[in-house]
């Protein structure tokens, strides 16, 4: 498998899953601005929605969307509990919260990234995001992950996003749950060897 990816990017996501899977793969670097990958090729030929994650399977096929591809990912290797097992309650669970860190929080902190966006609709959207990560941390409660104990797909992105709040400076000092959290996740080998192979120097 190949995946298509950015760094700092939600493909971080994915990759963490890939890695936690312990599934061979291929890292394509992609260029956004350009749309050009490291290789040269245009990327929309790849992805007509030019952007990642995107996953070309072994057969060719290519699988985009964030939250279908790390589900993907996880029924591959079903030993590894990235997934609860399709038509169990808690897969719909997952679902759940997949869906909510994409439209909730994900979309939310888009504003914030854009120079074209007015302070007015950032700081709207800072008081969005801070709701939402009052819900998030009330549903963490003393789990040490979103499902329990067990690291799921829906961690890796809910890290890939709170790690964005050190970008637009967003402040979590009133979540230490969620600093706590962050750090947590953060030591996990699988998220060590994603975020190294993701620096430039890396081989993609």
């Amino acid at each position: 498998m190949k995946l298509y990816f950015s760094q700092g990017a939600c493909s971080l996501s994915p990759h963490i899953v890939l890695r936690e899977a312990g599934l061979p793969f291929e890292l394509v670097r992609v260029h956004l601005g350009s749309k050009k990958t490291a290789t040269g090729e245009d990327f929309r030929t790849i992805n007509p929605k030019g952007y990642v994650p995107t996953l070309q399977l072994d057969d060719g096929q290519i699988l985009t969307e964030g939250p279908a591809i790390v589900q993907y990912i996880a029924d591959l290797a079903p030993q590894s509990h990235l997934a609860p097992p399709v038509g169990t309650f808690a897969r719909v669970r997952l679902q759940e919260w997949l869906n909510y860190i994409s439209t909730e929080i994900h979309k939310s902190f888009s504003p914030l990234f854009s120079p074209k966006a007015p302070a007015e609709w950032k700081q709207v959207m800072r008081e969005v995001l801070a709701t939402r990560f009052d819900f998030v941390a009330s549903s963490l409660g003393d789990k040490p992950f979103l499902m329990g104990d067990h690291f799921t797909a829906a961690d890796a992105y809910l890290y890939t996003t709170l790690r964005w709040c050190r970008l637009v400076e967003f402040d979590l000092a009133k979540w230490p749950m969620l600093q706590a959290y962050l750090h947590r996740v953060a030591e996990r080998p699988s998220v060590i060897a994603a975020m190294e192979a993701e620096r430039p120097h890396s081989a993609s």
